[in-house]
């Protein structure tokens, strides 16, 4: 055996006994059974199998397409979160026009719209207890089918609204959802077979500041059919209540406000009337509209729109195309 050969060996046999300490590193440790049928391994296959070992068992998230690849990663920042999955086959005329995420257990949810018809694809964690138990559901249904190799069941209407639900892994449920679509059992089932582990991330135009105390930052949304009509909400959630922040072309109504300051301009302030929640809200040097809405005192509804943080260049490009 060569000094190179006797290299890699040792290499090797080192990657394999991180692997197996590592949780869920079975895709590493495959490529490596599979690299022992070659007779020689390129260096650079090995160090990104390195890479990918390490860091699978200090517990960074990776979406690996192939040893031989550069990881695809997108690191989620506040009020930045970042939407794992992808289609990659849509029917004609469906555009994308909303993205949610946040952190932790927070659903993940991408919509494509033509007209009044809909394609929605959603991510759950196994971990939110409302998903936990999918498997078994799963596999009670008796009208499943195969995505990906795994089962997966669909429920709904098959003709003009259909769901199909999948686990991708153990700690992720996909959903592809289908309404106002002909055969939407067969859209649903061609839109889940193209999905792949393509992230993408959610740069709307604010993210939250300083929040009250016990508040924590639930979802970032963007919306709209194209950059012109974008708007980004905000959602915080708390013992005391809850808070939502949109910036976006398009004033609220103000029947019964009163003036209030708000960012260091003239804004207004309207009470809760019935199920309207109380807001802020103020009209920026760019002429957007930043409100801040809720059941929280009046006075910390002014210092969460005081600490929103805008953001100069954010991502609509994506809104309005396929």
């Amino acid at each position: 055996m060569t000094p190179s050969n006797e290299t890699e060996t040792l290499l090797r046999d080192s990657l394999e006994r991180l692997a197996e300490q590592a949780p869920d590193g079975n895709q590493v440790l495959n490529a490596l059974a599979r690299a022992r049928q070659r007779k020689r391994r390129p260096r650079l296959a090995l160090a990104a199998a390195a890479a990918a070992v390490i860091a699978v068992a200090a517990g960074v998230p990776l979406v690996v397409n192939a040893v031989t690849d550069v990881p695809a990663q997108l690191t989620p920042a506040a009020g930045r979160p970042v939407l794992g999955y992808t289609p990659g086959w849509l029917p004609d005329g469906f555009t994308e026009q909303y993205r949610s995420g946040g952190p932790g257990i927070t659903t993940q949810v991408r919509q494509w719209q033509s007209g009044a018809s809909q394609v929605e694809l959603a991510a759950h964690s196994t971990a939110d207890p409302e998903w936990a138990q999918t498997a078994l559901r799963i596999a009670a249904l008796p009208d499943q089918v195969v995505v990906h190799g795994r089962v997966a069941m669909v429920t709904g209407s098959v003709s003009t609204a259909a769901t199909l639900t999948w686990m991708p892994d153990d700690h992720h449920v996909l959903t592809a959802k289908v309404e106002g679509v002909p055969d939407a059992r067969g859209v649903a089932e061609q839109v889940a077979d193209s999905v792949t582990a393509d992230p993408v991330l959610v740069r709307g135009e604010a993210r939250f500041g300083p929040l009250p105390a016990g508040m924590r930052e639930e979802a970032t949304t963007v919306r709209g059919s194209s950059s012109d009509t974008a708007t980004t909400v905000l959602d915080a959630n708390g013992p005391g209540g809850k808070v939502r922040v949109t910036v976006g072309g398009g004033s609220p109504a103000l029947g019964g406000s009163v003036p209030v300051q708000v960012r260091g301009l003239s804004g207004a302030y309207v009470p809760a009337t019935g199920p309207a929640d109380a807001l802020v809200t103020v009209r920026l040097s760019s002429g957007r509209w930043l409100t801040a809405s809720g059941r929280i005192p009046r006075e910390q509804l002014v210092t969460v729109a005081d600490g929103i943080v805008l953001d100069p260049a954010p991502d609509y490009g994506w809104l309005g195309s396929r």
